[in-house]
């Protein structure tokens, strides 16, 4: 069955995705304003005392997945502060001039996460969704992730939310047996309850959420995780959707 990884902005999200059962957390800061960046390192060390492994999102600003020089420096400072503050794995996402994952950036940063942490896990992010929507070939874009030594991916299937993606996570899962055999593909972005079941029969190596409750009088999702919801998410997944 797939795994289940929250995204979390604090300890006490740590401790809601281990009460639930979660394999992990991505922990980021202004998941609401930004869609997340890089959390502080005192965040970071606070969410790792708890126990429950932690995946840093390293992302120095809103916007774009191009970076310039100096901020890939200070990406790659991150994922080693990151690491260095207990972290067991850091999420990124840079995208080459061609729209498709950066290679040699990528290659840069796991092989600093690494010559720290040799365990370390490294994910790449739904910058991969902007690499689809620019017409990256998907096969190219995993096979370009695991020559860059990132060990999942986390995607939407190129479209807004997992709803309109299932068709392209299912490919993404039989393209990645075939062209990435090492690269997990993770579900995210949108995911509701009542899609459980269909993320588990497209094969999805895990599903990842923030157990958000959508707030319709704003049209946005609330700030924090509801314990409910995230607790109902971890059991579909457990019984198989």
């Amino acid at each position: 069955m797939p795994q289940l990884e929250l995204a979390v902005e604090s300890a006490e999200g740590v401790r809601l995705a281990a009460a639930v059962g979660a394999v992990r957390v991505e922990l980021c800061a202004a998941l609401a304003e930004t869609d997340g960046i890089t959390p502080s390192i005192a965040a970071v060390e606070q969410a790792c005392r708890v126990g429950l492994p932690v995946h840093v999102l390293v992302r120095p600003r809103p916007g774009s997945f191009t970076y310039n020089a100096e901020e890939l420096e200070v990406l790659e400072g991150d994922v080693v502060a990151a690491l260095g503050a207990g972290a067991a794995g850091v999420v990124v996402g840079m995208l080459a001039d061609d729209g498709g994952p950066d290679v040699a950036a990528l290659l840069r940063v796991a092989e600093a996460a690494r010559s720290h942490s040799p365990a370390a896990e490294v994910t790449f992010h739904r910058a991969f969704d902007a690499a689809l929507a620019a017409g990256v070939d998907p096969a190219e874009a995993l096979i370009r992730l695991e020559r860059a030594g990132v060990n999942r991916v986390l995607t939407s299937g190129g479209s807004p939310d997992c709803t309109a993606g299932l068709p392209m996570l299912a490919r993404l899962v039989e393209l990645g047996r075939d062209h990435a055999p090492q690269l997990q593909i993770m579900a995210g972005g949108g995911v509701r309850l009542e899609l459980m079941s269909a993320l588990v029969r497209s094969g999805v190596h895990a599903v990842h959420t923030s157990a958000r409750n959508h707030n319709h009088s704003t049209g946005t999702r609330t700030s924090a995780a509801d314990p409910l919801l995230a607790a109902g998410m971890a059991a579909a997944l457990a019984a198989g959707g």
